[in-house]
């Protein structure tokens, strides 16, 4: 695996791999890797002839008082990982050199980032959309892979690419889950014992969900309800939202049915 810092280099390779007609496939991650991403990797593998992998903390899209400083890092084991995985291209780039002093430039994505997530977390999607903009200019693959896990942030990054004219295919990779159903994460290294058990009631509001449209309920507001009640039942969890949406536009849906989405999402 060849290890890149630059973007002139990692462009060039990528460039390089064009010209002999090969297909090349990004996987972009904040490091801290697991299954999930891993997952990404073979679906990039199994679609694209070079592989590069991101592994690059990005802070504009870590809000005030959030986790930058603190989030996981762990470089060296990362690029083992990704090396085992038979990655071709690993870029690492620094802060200085994606958010040089002298960049104003930002990027503020459409409607899709304004509920939900968007505004439990404002400011998160134009860091995001920033980013993936940068890593689309300087890798310019064919290919990239995001996971369903964040599912606003999948459809906020293929509206990028739509609506910016990159000539890039977004794909989306399914949820990674522990044995006991709560879906993996970098972030799940900040739980104490009693807080990760207390997490998978996340994963058991969306399976109450599913069980209720498959028993007959299909009122979205009901669903939510259940869902509510459900994350409700864990003490040591903050719900945000609870809600069935649209799984293409992300507005609320009136009932469930093909093509709607439940999501959920708290604090631990």
């Amino acid at each position: 695996m060849e290890r890149i810092a630059s973007v002139e280099e990692v462009r060039q390779a990528s460039r390089d791999a064009r010209r002999e007609g090969k297909l090349v496939g990004l996987v972009p991650t904040m490091g801290a890797l697991h299954a999930g991403h891993l997952s990404l990797v073979e679906a990039a593998r199994t679609r694209a002839d070079v592989v590069v992998a991101s592994v690059f903390v990005n802070p504009t899209q870590f809000g005030e008082g959030e986790d930058f400083e603190a989030y996981p890092r762990d470089r060296d084991g990362d690029l083992e990982l990704l090396d085992a995985e038979g990655v071709d291209v690993a870029f690492t780039p620094s802060v200085d050199l994606m958010y040089p002093e002298e960049a104003g430039t930002a990027v503020r994505p459409g409607r899709l980032a304004r509920r939900w997530c968007g505004v439990a977390r404002p400011g998160h999607f134009e860091g995001v959309a920033t980013v993936v903009a940068k890593l689309f200019g300087a890798v310019e693959p064919h290919l990239a892979f995001f996971g369903e896990k964040d599912y606003q942030q999948l459809l906020v990054i293929e509206a990028l690419a739509c609506d910016l004219l990159y000539p890039v295919t977004v794909g989306g990779g399914p949820i990674v889950r522990e044995a006991d159903g709560l879906a993996m994460s970098s972030r799940n290294a900040y739980l104490s014992d009693e807080e990760r058990t207390a997490a998978v009631v996340l994963h058991g509001a969306l399976a109450t969900a599913r069980q209720s449209v498959e028993a007959g309920e299909t009122d979205a507001r009901e669903l939510e309800r259940l869902m509510e009640r459900a994350v409700a039942t864990e003490g040591l969890v903050e719900l945000e939202y609870a809600a069935v949406v649209d799984g293409a536009t992300l507005e609320p849906a009136e009932a469930a049915g093909p093509g709607t989405r439940a999501l959920v999402a708290a604090r631990v």
